[in-house]
C-alpha cells in the first residue's frame, strides 16, 4: 500500500429504531461509498455490540482499512469502544472518527427526507476529518507525587492536611509572615466562641 493511499471504511449503526426510524440508513451506507477516499461502507443493526465491534475488527483487516469512520451515536457514549475496536484489529485508535447521526439527525428531525439528507452531510464531514487523520502515541509522563497549596488560610490549611493524609508531599506557599488568614485576627468564633 502507498503511504499517503487513504482506504477509509464506513459503518453506519441503524441503532435499532433510534436512527432507522427517521434516518435511511441503506441510502447513507450507499452515499457513503461515493465519498473520497471511502473503500468499503456497511450497514449494522448495533454497531455498538459485541457483533458489530467483530465486523469492525474484521473489515479493518479484511479491506485493509487505514481509517474508520462510524456514523452512530454520541461520541462521549462509544468513542473509546470504538477506537478500543481499531486497536484490536492493529489500527492506530487515532485514526478512528465519530458521526453523531442520532442525536444531530434521527432525533432532532421529524422529516425521513430532511434526517437523510443531514447524515449524509454528518457524515461526508466526518470522513473528509477522518483523511487528514495522523497515527498518534500516548505518551506516559512521570507524576510528582507531591501538591502545592496556595494560601495558608482555614481553606489553605485544611486541603494541606487531607492532602498530607492521604500520602502526598505537601508545599503550604502564604504571602504573609504567619499562616492563619483572616481567622488570626478574629478573637472568637461562633457558635462555641472558642
Amino acid at each position: 500500500m502507498v503511504e499517503d493511499e487513504r482506504r477509509i471504511g464506513v459503518f453506519v449503526c441503524e441503532c435499532g429504531i433510534n436512527i432507522s426510524a427517521t434516518v435511511d440508513c441503506d441510502e447513507v451506507t450507499e452515499y457513503a461509498r461515493t465519498l473520497p477516499d471511502v473503500v468499503f461502507s456497511i450497514k449494522n443493526r448495533y454497531t455498538c455490540a459485541e457483533p458489530g465491534q467483530e465486523e469492525i475488527k474484521r473489515f479493518i483487516k479484511e479491506e485493509n482499512l487505514n481509517r474508520v469512520v462510524v456514523a452512530s451515536c454520541t461520541p462521549r457514549m462509544h468513542e473509546p469502544t470504538f477506537r478500543q475496536c481499531c486497536a484490536d484489529a492493529g489500527l492506530n485508535p487515532y485514526l478512528f472518527e465519530m458521526a453523531n447521526i442520532r442525536e444531530h439527525c434521527s432525533w432532532v428531525h421529524h422529516d425521513r427526507k430532511e434526517a437523510t439528507k443531514k447524515a449524509k452531510d454528518t457524515i461526508k464531514l466526518a470522513v473528509a476529518r477522518a483523511r487528514k487523520l495522523e497515527s498518534q502515541e500516548e505518551l506516559t509522563v512521570p507524576v510528582t507525587q507531591a501538591a502545592l497549596v496556595v494560601g495558608g488560610g482555614i481553606a489553605g490549611m485544611q486541603a494541606s492536611l487531607d492532602l498530607a493524609d492521604a500520602g502526598y508531599q505537601v508545599y503550604l506557599v502564604e504571602k504573609e509572615p504567619t499562616i492563619g488568614g483572616l481567622m488570626s485576627y478574629i478573637n472568637k468564633i461562633f457558635p462555641t466562641m472558642d
